[in-house]
């Protein structure tokens, strides 16, 4: 079985080329309007704009991959994962901001030394969203000591999703402060008695009732669709290069194991003109097939022009295997609500980028993407592909970073919910 017709071994001038590609109408909205991080590693302030394609980029260390895991993190709070999250970096001391709570003007202009000022707020890692629907915000800090082994572990201090783009008093639909939640009924009265839940489980996981607050469960879910791919393995043992059994495969594994399948079905099932085109586009003359065994194996054939055989993923250079797996990743026909790409660039020779930032324009039109990327060819690819591309650029100003060009007065409206 292959996965489509085999073509003529003739030169590429005298056979019919793909379609070029391109992209759909746009036919989604952004589902997050505005991200903000409070006090997580460099981002001791950052309140961003979000659009339905959004590129950051900034120089080495400027907290791109900060912001990257800061998104990871809040979906790992739709998980009920986000405190095990932390341990993995070291937990919560390690990954809170190392630098004093405000930074006077003398020091941002380098006329005083940076220097410890009394504390005047509660110590604690902020992570929020909101977008025209919901919003969502936590605040994770340290536990009251007490006897156990367990007094690094992070606890919700508070938790809130609300209704609209800012969060106010009025749009709030569920409040959580310790370990005591409260909802709204649909009257617009707080419902029923409060609940008690664990002071290390998200509200998102331990309450998502929809019988008692239906908004909180879509909240969840929501968040849970996100899906995020950060730096493919391509080295010779990756999982990509190897044969497996296949299945249908709507969407791509984090780790591109079932890379073949996941190209199959979007053959079977998905655009396949698209994937003929994408892969034509980056390698003229090129074409993709899968190969399935009695054994039910799925393997990756490639054919070029010039070759006698097709190769097999175990042959192609690690800048190829890269690339197709983003064709997987990015022509999924089950598209998540968010797309988050980290670094997407690796591996692949500047001449690939253009064919890639047409890929990535292709997904945005189907979902809201955002891309983290230090390539500056990457990013001026992009915005010639996609006029609605947004270029969010981060800069470290006295340790912290910061978005380029923004003042006060461009920062989207924010709150935090109080202690």
């Amino acid at each position: 079985m292959t996965a489509a017709p085999q073509r003529s071994s003739g030169p590429p001038s005298r056979r019919r080329r793909a379609p070029p590609l391109s992209v759909p109408p746009v036919s989604v909205r952004p589902v997050l309007t505005t991200l903000a991080v409070e006090n997580y590693r460099s981002l001791r302030d950052l309140v961003l704009p979000l659009s339905r394609l959004t590129v950051v980029t900034g120089a080495n260390g400027s907290g791109k991959s900060s912001l990257y895991r800061a998104l990871r993190l809040l979906a790992d709070a739709a998980r009920n994962g986000a405190v095990a999250a932390l341990a993995r970096e070291g937990g919560l001391p390690s990954a809170l901001w190392a630098g004093p709570e405000s930074v006077g003007r003398a020091v941002r202009e380098g006329r005083a030394p940076v220097q410890g000022t009394r504390r005047t707020k509660p110590v604690g890692l902020r992570l929020g969203f909101a977008g025209d629907e919901f919003g969502y915000a936590l605040d994770l800090g340290m536990p009251i000591p007490t006897e156990t082994a367990f007094n690094r572990d992070p606890e919700f201090k508070r938790e809130c999703v609300w209704r609209g783009s800012v969060l106010k008093p009025a749009t709030l639909l569920a409040d959580r402060a310790g370990p005591v939640v409260r909802t709204r009924a649909e009257s617009g009265a707080w419902g029923g008695q409060p609940q008690r839940i664990g002071l290390t489980d998200s509200m998102l996981t331990a309450f998502a009732d929809p019988r008692i607050s239906p908004e909180v469960l879509l909240v969840r879910e929501r968040i849970r669709s996100w899906r995020f791919y950060d730096h493919f393995r391509t080295d010779a043992d990756a999982p990509a290069r190897q044969a497996r059994v296949g299945t249908r495969t709507p969407v791509l594994d984090h780790d591109g194991a079932d890379l073949a399948a996941a190209l199959q079905t979007i053959q079977e099932v998905g655009d396949a003109d698209g994937l003929h085109a994408a892969v034509d586009n980056a390698f003229p003359g090129s074409r993709l097939q899968v190969a399935s065994g009695d054994d039910g194996r799925f393997e990756l054939r490639f054919r070029q022009h010039g070759l006698l055989r097709p190769l097999s993923a175990a042959e192609l250079s690690d800048g190829t295997l890269r690339y197709l797996l983003w064709v997987a990743a990015l022509l999924t026909p089950r598209p998540p609500e968010l797309l988050v790409l980290n670094e997407p660039e690796t591996s692949l020779h500047p001449d690939l980028l253009p064919a890639l930032a047409a890929l990535i324009s292709i997904a945005a039109a189907r979902t809201q993407v955002v891309v983290v990327t230090h390539a500056r060819p990457l990013v001026r690819a992009l915005e010639s592909v996609d006029d609605a591309a947004a270029l969010l650029e981060l800069e470290k100003e006295v340790g912290a970073t910061v978005l380029a060009g923004q003042d006060m007065l461009d920062r989207p409206s924010w709150h935090w919910p109080k202690r």
